[in-house]
């Protein structure tokens, strides 16, 4: 069996003494590799200054090699504050109108994609296959192809790919298409994301359908195709369960002691509608007095890229909502709001899911949202609670029993939570019933396996003639 080389611009080593990394992909990746044996590189997380690094750090556990590098201040604020965070991530989730685009920043971006390619090629053996994950490196695979690596590269997006018309907005989209087309596979959250890079790919000319999810593109043949990616769904219910008996449960039970819950779990982005989803629980909260003091919401927000302005602008602004709500509303004896910044453990938060009567999944854009998945997954399935879930995540290509709704409709999700907290029983084992047997089917397990078995099964070259003709 081939070796798998993963690489991703972050790497979950594990630590001695410490339990491995809790998390669909990571779960996944590390049962890949360990089966096959193989290495996973990435980024260290570290900077080395105004010094490039010349040597990877490599741990070994088991059959795998981790593999990190650091990277120079310059490198890490324009490869990865820049145009990674900047450029790619606000332009893929839709708003062109904070994309922030430099030519230094492009440079860097890549620059730091063939310093990975310069790193990891003298690692690979002819028969390894390469799993490239994410937007801050799609640029790879033509820097390995350039360097004559002949392996098959394999690459997934976890975030939306936008139509032509958002993707054309940013300045060097062509090398961004031209870079996915150097790629053996590329597997995308949903249906709707691969449509839009077809039509990108094709209406520019930058390539043509073949078919079978087949592509041509500079001379090269490589296959498309939609893998939504999941959770260990199994793993995640035993998570919840177990967690009744964890004390912080214990103790968010007792606090809500005739309250209704309604949880929401994020980080801190712009594309996760935090701001429209506060105002939606206050619309709720006006509209219906008769739940006032007798339903609690529970907002779980971790702060992510603190060092960059906008997102800290972000962070105040929504504890500054949260502390208008309950200042306004808000008696004695209840908080209708709980805002929290602080990371909460996957064990407890399966517990806290599990108490809540309603799990509010809002972004404006998502390529898929786990959280969603994860919710679902938690639930008593005697009691189970209901997902209201936006139609712009990913999930709710799979998730359809969930209460659909629309972000921007600030009523339209307050009447959704109305709904939800008064939703008989039947109904709510009904719609959980049918996410739940979906997500046992279609977990992070298969994903993998999937997307695994198509790469290692896509043509190489000198195999694509009854393709090509």
């Amino acid at each position: 069996m081939s070796r798998l080389i993963v690489v991703s611009n972050r790497v979950p080593v594990p630590e001695k003494g410490k339990a491995a990394p809790a998390g669909g992909l990571a779960v996944a990746l590390q049962a890949a590799l360990k089966e096959r044996g193989g290495i996973w590189m990435g980024w260290s997380g570290k900077s080395s200054g105004d010094e490039e690094t010349s040597e990877l750090t490599t741990i070994v556990d088991g059959k795998i090699t981790y593999a990190l590098t650091d990277l120079t201040d310059r490198d890490v604020e324009e490869y990865y504050h820049g145009f990674a965070n900047r450029v790619l991530w606000p332009t893929f989730h839709y708003r062109i109108d904070l994309a922030d685009y430099g030519r230094r920043e492009m440079s860097g971006y890549f620059r730091v994609n063939r310093f990975f390619a310069q790193r990891l090629a003298p690692m690979l053996e002819p028969d390894d296959i390469i799993w490239v994950q994410d937007y801050h490196l799609i640029p790879l695979a033509n820097e390995l192809r350039q360097m004559g690596v002949k392996n098959r590269i394999g690459f997934f997006l976890h975030i939306p790919l936008p139509p032509a018309d958002v993707l054309l907005a940013m300045p060097v989209y062509d090398k961004i298409i031209e870079g996915l087309a150097q790629y053996d596979l590329v597997g995308f959250q949903t249906d709707y994301d691969l449509a839009n890079f077809v039509g990108a790919l094709v209406r520019e000319g930058i390539g043509e359908a073949l078919e079978d999810g087949y592509f041509k593109s500079h001379n090269r043949i490589f296959k498309t195709g939609a893998y939504p990616i999941s959770i260990e769904t199994a793993a995640f219910a035993n998570y919840a369960k177990r967690a009744v008996n964890n004390a912080m449960v214990k103790k968010a039970a007792t606090s809500i002691v005739g309250h209704d819950l309604v949880i929401g779990v994020d980080r801190l982005d712009y594309s996760k509608g935090l701001p429209q989803r506060l105002d939606a629980y206050e619309r709720f909260i006006l509209a219906n007095p008769a739940y006032q003091g007798n339903v609690s919401y529970l907002q779980v927000t971790p702060k992510s890229r603190s060092e960059v302005p906008e997102y800290e602008a972000m962070q105040r602004q929504l504890a500054e909502q949260a502390g208008r709500v309950n200042g306004e509303l808000g008696t004695v004896d209840w908080v209708p709001i709980r805002y929290m910044t602080r990371s909460v453990a996957r064990p407890i938060l399966a517990g806290l899911y599990r108490l809540a009567k309603v799990g509010l999944v809002t972004p404006m854009r998502d390529g898929m949202n786990l959280v969603a998945k994860e919710y679902v997954a938690a639930q008593d399935p005697e009691d189970p609670g209901v997902l209201i879930l936006s139609r712009f995540a990913g999930a709710a290509r799979e998730l359809k029993s969930a209460l659909l709704i629309n972000p921007y409709d600030i009523e339209g999700v307050a009447n959704a939570i109305a709904r939800a907290l008064s939703m008989p029983l039947e109904e709510r084992k009904e719609r959980w019933q049918k996410m739940m047997d979906h997500l046992l089917v279609h977990d992070v397990t298969e994903w993998c396996n999937n997307f695994m078995d198509d790469l290692t099964h896509v043509p190489q070259k000198g195999d694509h003639a009854a393709l090509a003709t």
